[in-house]
């Protein structure tokens, strides 16, 4: 079965990685770094820890789980390896020097060995469910300890792998351990072939990041910016075609509160263009934040074209909306402004972090809307409650503050490993 992925591996290279280069010619921050998706770079100076974060939501979901492994091992050389563009620079701006950030190479067997033989691993940590199995066959063959963080497989994936059984059953045969984040992950783990003696719930770590002392304080200062004496609703991490359903909503919102402003915040870099063309074509006012302008009366929208500021513009709006939920993408992070005890609101499609949707659902700290009117509805009657507000924020601070604990579990789960 192996066999059978290589070929097929070697047969899709060339589109994905072609598919990855044209990508730069809009965005040439696609270009940086491209060799190392096949292995190469500079080589670390003695082996050490590599943890993989895919995207800018599991790297900042990693924050809490780096810094442990920097205090508890600060002689150990941390690689942090990531997909994206976006998440190797918010990598980059969470951890400076202190980690070495990389693209995790193609899973073909030349890109993996070059890899492994830069980077040295004496332990690898996944975050989340990616299952490679050229990596992983690497890490069984150089009896690299290999811990799958936070993991979880939704009901519909399971039986997708099941019909892959063989493959999977292989890739996760090599000393992999799994750190589940419920035990129902962990039962749909082993049914694939995980090792019952090597999974373990351990939690979500997703739980567990923090934001600076001053977030609040950096909220205020940007509340002030957008205006202080009008209602603000923040859409975060919004995608292609969401973007018309939540402009739609905000032009019934401004039938209710005609100074009602939407800070909207598209997911990636390379659509911040594509936003502003559509407002202009709608002939709806907006300022940029890269203008540096204060919106003023008019302005309907206020476009955040940048990287890393979304927490404290979450800690600036009266209400939350997070993207990737309207269609079935999967949904972000919930936990982002449930932190911040803002209330929130989402979609339908929130499949990326089911249990937690399902968990602020419960607690009253989340709303889910299926439409443009409902999500006008649900966000308007909310600028106009405080204390419903309030009562929703709480309850996601809550849910919160009583799931923490998963990053120290982890640590204590890797210890053993780590010679």
């Amino acid at each position: 079965m192996r066999l059978f992925y290589i070929v097929i591996a070697y047969l899709l290279a060339p589109v994905v990685i072609g598919a990855l280069a044209l990508r730069g010619f809009r965005d040439r921050t696609h270009w940086q770094g491209f060799s190392q998706r096949f292995g190469f770079g500079a080589p670390v100076e003695k082996p050490g820890i590599w943890v993989h974060a895919v995207s800018v939501g599991e790297v900042q979901a990693s924050a809490p789980l780096v810094n442990a492994l920097v205090a508890r091992y600060p002689d150990v050389p941390l690689v942090l390896t990531t997909v994206t563009p976006t998440g190797r620079a918010r990598a980059r701006a969470l951890f400076k020097d202190r980690v070495d950030v990389r693209y995790v190479p193609v899973d073909l067997p030349g890109s993996v060995r070059r890899f492994f033989a830069r980077v040295r691993p004496r332990l690898a940590v996944i975050l989340e469910t990616e299952i490679w199995p050229n990596l992983y066959n690497r890490c069984g063959r150089l009896n690299v300890p290999l811990v799958m963080a936070s993991a979880r497989i939704s009901p519909r994936s399971v039986n997708r792998y099941r019909r892959l059984v063989g493959l999977f059953r292989d890739a996760l045969s090599h000393g992999i351990f799994i750190a589940a984040q419920s035990e129902e992950d962990a039962e749909r783990f082993r049914s694939i072939g995980a090792s019952p003696q090597r999974t373990h719930v351990i939690g979500n770590i997703k739980f567990d990041f923090g934001y600076p002392p001053d977030i609040e304080t950096r909220g205020h200062e940007l509340r002030t910016l957008l205006g202080l004496h009008r209602p603000v609703w923040i859409a975060g991490s919004t995608h292609a075609k969401e973007e018309d359903l939540l402009l739609d909503a905000h032009a019934l919102i401004r039938q209710r509160f005609s100074n009602a402003l939407l800070v909207m915040v598209p997911r990636h870099p390379p659509r911040f263009g594509d936003v502003a063309d559509a407002m202009r074509a709608r002939g709806i006012p907006y300022v940029t934040r890269t203008s540096g302008a204060a919106p003023r009366a008019e302005a309907q929208v206020f476009l955040l074209d940048t990287l890393g500021e979304l927490p404290p513009f979450y800690a600036a709006g009266d209400v939350a909306f997070v993207g990737g939920s309207l269609l079935p993408i999967g949904g972000h992070n919930l936990l982002e402004p449930a932190a911040l005890s803002r209330p929130t609101v989402a979609g339908p499609h929130n499949f990326n972090s089911a249990d937690i949707a399902k968990l602020l659902v419960e607690r009253g700290a989340v709303k889910i809307v299926h439409d443009a009117v409902e999500l006008a509805k649900v966000v308007g009657d909310l600028l106009g409650d405080p204390a419903t507000r309030a009562r929703m924020g709480a309850a996601g601070r809550e849910a919160m503050d009583q799931n923490r604990g998963a990053v120290d579990r982890l640590m204590a789960f890797i210890q053993p490993l780590l010679p």
